[in-house]
């Protein structure tokens, strides 16, 4: 796995962690922040043909 892939698969880890965070903790403009965060990573991923697991 090169470094691209890797860095981007970490940060989409870290920004699905931070939602369910955001969620848990009921703060819903952060919820909307990081939910469009994780939709532009996974737009980057399928541009670049990286593979990306729906947890």
């Amino acid at each position: 796995m090169d470094a691209f892939t890797a860095g981007l698969l970490q940060r989409i880890k870290t920004t699905e962690t931070d939602l369910t965070r955001a969620r848990e903790t009921g703060d819903d403009f952060l919820v909307e922040v990081e939910q469009a965060e994780l939709e532009d990573l996974h737009r980057l991923a399928a541009e670049h043909g990286v593979p990306v697991t729906v947890a």
